[in-house]
């Protein structure tokens, strides 16, 4: 998400002096079909900002009478922008797949300060559904993206944008040109085969091919424009589009490019990516823009890549006080705060609460598009939603994700959004047990579509050769079943925890109530904090008992007279 971005802190150490608050939003992962256990691109985005509700849109596809317009309405703040020309027809599509399988997802980076307000009137989240709307493959959305800059005006701040379909997948990046200048300058970067890579909130794209243009686009003042402004000075060989347009400092690696490295760490662990490279004390330590996986993932693994708590790393959350008696691996906002008069923070790991929806994009190019595009689409956080297949060629959304159903600022037992805020608000207070109630019921969900999978398909194919719309139809129904299945089965499972962690008692099974106990190690931080107060006294010592009176010693009998022998 677009949230404005500012160099964090001006030292390296976690103590160091704050310049600004951190506002980081969003994480997005590409990879390549070379890198996938069934030859499809994948990518994934966590759409998060405080305000966000998430909800999985739906345009339909469309013809146009010449001179239609298009309204630009703004995606953070709903601010109308300007006006486009409509082309004579543009495509479907469900939340940031269109029915050819184009598939986009971002995050910001910011970067230069000098950089912000630039004329225009096309927002990066504009940049992506109009992209949707009329590309069939990331190569055409990169050119319709950077076309419109041009020729509109860029009206946000620096952005990396994750673009694959069925064949390719590529990563744009992108800033204004400051008050005044129209425009952007830009980088595009194909994945190799075999590779993934990421991004949240930090520009990635360093030095780049420029003679090699099946693999690499960039903007043709992207080098002179720093030039001028006198932000680089060496060989255009050495151009670095992400030190010069958005330098990384402490905030850039501690809360953004560590999630990248929680991604690489656990698809690549053979690579033994520590944790110098994310936790903010060298900053000049550099990640690859991709890594080879040491395994091809599948479906199921990239979204388990988006479940990430930093656990079993010197980030983890779950090992300090923070955490409380159940092992809560989230911190509240704000990240960055003070006591006596030293600087600390809180970790940002991918899975967070601010999430408002995010998805697993599945493209294959061996499958019609209606069916070969998948978009596991799920709301709230990464780590108890439940993704739910919405298939690249349906008509329709699921009404309890849809649009208009709710908002952010009133609860609806309608919507998806809140009733898995419900469940995982819930679960937050008693992590460490509600959290196996959580994934045992998203498991059994998610492992119930992957494995209906290949059937659906298979009817679905079967279908097309008759008639097209008729399997489209029937991938409709289905997506809209299953969306109704996860609304349905995630507010039971809502009751089911209330009733069995009400009052902080546990309900065994048998509806027997329990009170286990707190681990042993928050017990000692509790006596190490107010251990004098809360001690119980020491019972009283047991009067002595009385010494049993001695035995009186055994009288001998006495002895029997001796009687005279008769004479």
């Amino acid at each position: 998400m677009n949230r404005r971005l500012t160099n964090l802190l001006t030292a390296l150490p976690v103590t160091a002096a704050l310049v600004a608050p951190p506002v980081l939003a969003c994480t997005s992962m590409l990879v390549s079909k070379g890198a996938t256990a069934d030859g499809a691109t994948f990518i994934t985005y966590a759409a998060d900002a405080h305000e966000l509700y998430g909800e999985l849109y739906f345009t339909p596809a469309r013809r146009h009478a010449p001179g239609a317009m298009r309204d630009i309405i703004e995606w953070d703040t709903g601010k109308f922008l300007g006006r486009i020309p409509q082309p004579a027809a543009t495509y479907s599509v469900v939340g940031n797949m269109n029915e050819h399988q184009l598939s986009i997802g971002e995050s910001t980076f910011g970067g230069r300060e000098e950089l912000e307000g630039p004329a225009g009137i096309i927002d990066y989240g504009s940049l992506m559904y109009i992209a949707l709307e009329r590309a069939k493959t990331a190569r055409e959305a990169i050119q319709v993206m950077t076309t419109l800059v041009a020729e509109h005006g860029y009206a946000s701040t620096g952005e990396s944008f994750s673009i694959a379909d069925p064949k390719e997948a590529w990563l744009l990046e992108m800033i204004g040109k400051g008050k005044g200048e129209k425009g952007a300058v830009w980088v595009a970067r194909k994945l190799p085969d075999g590779y993934l890579s990421a991004h949240a909130n930090q520009s990635r794209i360093g030095t780049f091919p420029q003679n090699e243009k099946q693999t690499t686009f960039y903007s043709p003042d992207v080098i002179s424009f720093a030039r001028a402004k006198g932000w680089f000075k060496g060989a255009d060989k050495d151009f670095n589009f992400a030190e010069t347009y958005n330098p990384i400092d402490f905030g850039g690696q501690r809360f953004s490019e560590a999630r990248v490295w929680s991604i690489f760490r656990r698809a690549a662990p053979s690579m033994k990516l520590g944790a110098e490279y994310a936790d903010g004390a060298a900053p000049q330590k550099r990640l690859p823009l991709w890594v080879k996986p040491d395994k091809k993932l599948s479906v199921q693994d990239t979204m388990a890549l988006m479940r990430d708590h930093f656990t079993g790393t010197p980030l983890d959350m779950t090992k300090d006080v923070g955490a409380g008696p159940y092992a809560a691996p989230y911190r509240w906002r704000p990240m960055t705060w003070e006591l006596d008069g030293k600087q600390y923070v809180h970790e940002r790991a991918i899975s967070t609460q601010q999430t408002g929806f995010s998805f697993v994009a599945q493209m294959r190019d061996w499958l019609p598009a209606p069916i070969g595009g998948v978009l596991w689409f799920g709301v709230d956080d990464t780590f108890t939603t439940v993704y739910t297949p919405m298939y690249a060629g349906i008509r329709q959304v699921p009404r309890n994700f849809a649009q208009g159903v709710a908002s952010r600022g009133e609860f609806s037992w309608d919507s998806s959004f809140w009733v898995f805020n419900w469940v995982s608000n819930q679960a937050y207070g008693r992590w460490s047990d509600m959290v196996n109630d959580v994934q045992k019921e998203q498991g059994a969900l998610e492992g119930q579509f992957l494995a209906d999978q290949a059937d659906i398909e298979k009817r679905a194919q079967e279908q097309f050769k008759r008639s097209p719309e008729e399997a489209r139809q029937y991938l409709t129904d289905y997506s809209l079943q299953q969306g109704e299945k996860v609304h349905t089965r995630w507010r039971k499972l809502g009751e089911t925890l209330l009733v069995k962690y009400i009052d902080g008692n546990v309900r065994d099974e048998m509806g027997k109530v329990n009170h286990p106990k707190f681990q042993e190690a928050w017990y000692r931080r509790i006596v190490q904090e107010n251990g004098k107060a809360l001690q119980m006294p020491a019972k009283p010592a047991e009067p002595a008992a009385a010494p049993a009176p001695a035995p009186a010693p055994a009288q001998k009998p006495a002895p029997k007279p001796t009687v005279a022998p008769a004479p």
